[in-house]
């Protein structure tokens, strides 16, 4: 979750170009746009949501195990890193 002001301004500023290109792309579709072409923002379009994932990911490792992290016990730090695990064999899927 980005949690300053810039953080969050930039990640909304992301989505919005995210769901611009999901809109032209369903757009392109309607329009019968030939199949290359169509890949061609689909791909654009994963990787704008890659970014995005990527991003938060770093956020997140950073907030829960950085410099600045609350001290964790260590069942604590093993829920969290099992946690992020999760997140990231589910982003991989």
């Amino acid at each position: 979750m980005p949690y300053t002001a810039q953080e969050k301004k930039k990640a909304i500023s992301r989505l919005r170009r995210i769901r611009g290109q999901a809109e032209a792309l369903e757009r392109a579709v309607d329009a019968g746009t030939e199949c290359g072409l169509l890949l061609q923002q689909i791909a654009a379009l994963r990787g704008a949501v890659n970014g995005l994932m990527g991003e938060l990911l770093e956020s997140h490792l950073r907030e829960t195990f950085g410099q600045d992290a609350p001290k964790m016990t260590a069942k604590s730090r093993k829920d969290n890193l099992d946690d992020v695990l999760t997140l990231v064999r589910s982003y991989l899927k």
